[in-house]
């Protein structure tokens, strides 16, 4: 997607006049979309606590300021928005807008809401957009009409609106998108199975379950504590580390293990990916759809089955599968056509197959719309299920 785009005048006077302050915001303003707003990351450098840093104000003031200049012109230059070279032989059903998506602030939403896009845009030739936000800020946005497309509905943590939209219509649930696990007891592939490739011996090959880990223990050993085994907990102060508490004290792991939690959740991926890496044990807790998962081969250990007595009791079973749905606002879906409409009724990815896709953007270095591509070019025999075959012909001709 590296393509040079000479700026239109308004820009380049401010660019010209102050070459050194906005020569890197500029460089950040990519094709991937138009309508660009500024990057929370961008932008969380100008403000402290909702107040300009005295020290970035102009850049900062720049920064928006060309970025709201390049946003007004862009369209009307390259007159198209996520990707180009958008098929002209549909009319997005008549839709003479662009089609707003929820600019969810994580990364498997942002890859759903890419592949999407790309699909409408190259084989119904609309144009889309998306509006950055986390999930209350996009639930309210979708139930007003601001918002046409939420790709990711977290069933289990949608606010109370989300549910009073469904119910008189306001927003359509469209059904599932993805599921999500959260898993407590992870260890390496290579522990359990070995890993000829790599020279590595199954050390642990009868560990299957949470109830094995005590005679296991001194294969985790904790280098602060060598007489226990070192579990790795969720984040310190999430929700999480509270139920991997509870879940120690119930299998009955406190005395055999220490209860290690990382502060931040760089510092979890880390401690397991520097272990993965020497081929060495690792026991925690970790979650998906993510790039962990997708590039490190882990058996989740076996757990009871999950049963809401037990969550609302002694926590001692598997976490609850996390049930991630698409929803559509009640003025989209009139304006759709029904093929747009099956399209959004008809996606879904597996967990495991958006960790790899998110492995590959963190292999890279690559944004969602790269991953996207990787899925449409490789994935063709999912992708082209959730269209019809004349749909599926313009976005593959687009992608050859």
């Amino acid at each position: 997607m590296g393509i040079t785009i000479p700026l239109v005048s308004p820009v380049r006077e401010v660019a010209e006049a102050y070459p050194l302050r906005l020569s890197a915001p500029v460089e950040r303003l990519k094709l991937a979309r138009v309508g660009i707003n500024p990057t929370c990351a961008g932008l969380s450098a100008c403000f402290a606590d909702g107040k300009p840093h005295e020290s970035s104000t102009e850049r900062c003031w720049l920064y928006v300021t060309a970025t709201k200049i390049f946003t007004r012109f862009l369209p009307i230059i390259l007159g198209s928005s996520l990707f180009l070279g958008a098929a002209q032989a549909q009319d997005c059903n008549g839709i003479d807008r662009p089609i707003v998506f929820a600019g969810l602030d994580w990364n498997s939403a942002q890859v759903s809401n890419a592949i999407v896009r790309y699909i409408l845009e190259q084989g119904f030739a609309c144009t889309t957009d998306d509006i950055p936000g986390s999930t209350v800020p996009m639930v309210q946005g979708l139930v007003r009409g601001d918002i046409d497309v939420n790709m990711e509905i977290w069933r289990n943590t949608a606010p109370e609106t989300y549910y009073e939209a469904v119910e008189t219509g306001d927003v359509l649930d469209l059904g599932l998108s993805m599921s999500a696990a959260e898993l407590s007891f992870l260890v390496p592939r290579y522990m359990v199975e070995g890993d000829p490739e790599r020279g590595i011996e199954a050390t642990a090959p009868g560990l299957r379950s949470v109830s094995d880990l005590v005679e296991h223990a001194e294969l985790f050993r904790d280098p602060e504590e060598p007489n226990k085994g070192r579990y790795y907990n969720c984040i310190i102060g999430w929700q999480c580390e509270l139920v991997n508490n509870a879940k120690l004290a119930t299998y009955g792991l406190e005395e055999s293990f220490t209860n290690f939690k990382p502060g931040t959740g760089p510092a979890l991926a880390f401690s397991l990916a520097a272990a993965y890496e020497k081929g060495e044990p690792w026991l925690g807790y970790y979650w998906g759809p993510t790039w962990v998962l997708g590039e490190y081969d882990m058996i989740a250990l076996e757990e009871p089955e999950y049963s809401d007595a037990c969550w609302e009791g002694d926590q001692g079973c598997a976490f609850p599968v996390s049930i991630v749905h698409v929803a559509v606002s009640k003025e989209f879906a009139e304006a759709a056509s029904q093929e747009m409409f099956d399209l959004l009724e008809a996606y879904s990815i597996d967990g495991d197959l958006m960790s790899g896709l998110l492995a590959f953007m963190q292999a890279n270095d690559v944004e969602a719309a790269e991953a996207a591509l990787e899925f449409l070019q490789s994935r063709t025999d999912l992708w082209t299920t959730w269209v019809s075959d004349e749909v599926a012909e313009r976005v593959l001709a687009s992608l050859n």
